[in-house]
């Protein structure tokens, strides 16, 4: 037991994706039970196209929400020309987490092999707020959350998580302010 007390993280759920809809997005149906069984809040869950345009405007809304403390994209990831995820939320990362995409290859490489070559998945801070990118698949969101995310958004976990420095990711806008 580590001391500490878990705190809920309030999470937004966006699949990209061209073909689905609520009722068949297995993928995030997967992440948004998983955040509601690990204790957290479901605070947004949407889906959009495989359009640059739709999914920033999705994640800027979201990253201006009070309610919202991290997102999880699915979908848009590969290597195909409709796969624009990355190339959407990339450039919108104020710092990137180089080691999320290395971790996720890692954890799927013993199901899928080689193949995880073929995933961008990423992560990265905008606005004091988590963004992670996984691949599409329900396989790779339960890989995602259950291998790397849960323990990460969990405050308990040591010897660190993302929960921890989340008062902290903004302090860099403090140093002009006499810090």
């Amino acid at each position: 037991m580590s001391g500490r007390q878990f705190i809920p993280v309030r999470i937004a759920v966006l699949t990209v994706s061209d073909t689905r809809t609520l009722a068949t997005d297995v993928s995030g149906q997967t992440l948004a039970d998983r955040v509601a069984e690990a204790g957290h809040l479901l605070s947004a869950r949407k889906i959009v196209t495989d359009d640059i345009r739709a999914i920033r405007h999705v994640i800027r809304d979201w990253a201006n929400r009070s309610d919202v403390d991290a997102m999880i994209t699915t979908g848009g990831t590969g290597l195909t020309g409709r796969d624009v995820t990355i190339e959407a939320v990339r450039p919108l990362f104020e710092k990137e987490i180089d080691g999320f995409g290395t971790l996720f290859h890692m954890v799927s490489f013993p199901k899928i092999g080689t193949s995880t070559i073929q995933s961008r998945a990423t992560a990265g801070v905008m606005k004091g707020k988590y963004i992670f990118c996984l691949p599409g698949s329900p396989g790779a969101c339960r890989d995602g959350w259950d291998l790397i995310l849960k323990a990460q958004l969990d405050y308990t976990h040591k010897p660190c998580n993302f929960v921890e420095i989340m008062p902290r990711l903004e302090e860099h806008l403090q140093r002009g302010k006499g810090g």
